[in-house]
């Protein structure tokens, strides 16, 4: 009897699948809303906004959509590794286990990091020192990229070349 109430248990995972799939959601709504809104600014005032801007406002929704893949990712790995393993979904989506899931959202981490930074280096008023700044960025990015490289040689892969091949897995 308490096997599987304790076996039962694992669906209590919906909450965060719910949670992470609705803040998915908000943040995907909040996006196309703010998209919207940079092309009527674009579109009312042609010869008024300056690409820099424009690049700016960009660089921004695309970290937007970024965070609300990175929360789509976590709903949909935590309900196919707790509810249900056999989703039709594409292969590179599929996780079977705890480090699947972690390998793949440490790579779009990395990539939502490289975007904040070139976000903060278009937006650059010469007067910051971003030095400091993308330099923790880096060592940040580094780590990172050496905790997925050594996972991989432990599990007996070849260690992955690039992060675009963990964003592809």
């Amino acid at each position: 009897m308490f096997a599987r109430i304790v076996a039962s248990s694992r669906f209590m995972i919906i909450v965060a699948v719910i949670g992470a799939f609705l803040g998915a959601t908000a943040l995907l709504i909040y996006g196309a809303y703010d998209t919207f809104n940079v092309l009527a600014s674009v579109i009312s005032n042609i010869g008024g906004i300056k690409a820099k801007q424009l690049l700016l406002e960009v660089i921004e929704l695309i970290d937007l959509f970024l965070l609300s893949t990175v929360f789509y990712v976590i709903a949909v790995g935590l309900y196919e590794l707790f509810i249900q393993d056999n989703l039709p979904l594409p292969e590179w989506l599929e996780f079977h286990t705890l480090d699947d899931l972690k390998n793949k959202l440490v790579a779009v981490i990395i990539v939502a990091l490289a975007v904040l930074f070139l976000g903060q280096i278009v937006s650059w008023d010469g007067q910051r020192d971003l030095l400091g700044y993308g330099v923790a960025i880096a060592l940040v990015i580094a780590a990172l990229t050496y905790f997925l490289n050594q996972k991989s040689s432990k599990n007996g892969k070849e260690p992955k070349a690039t992060v675009a091949d963990n964003l592809t897995r």
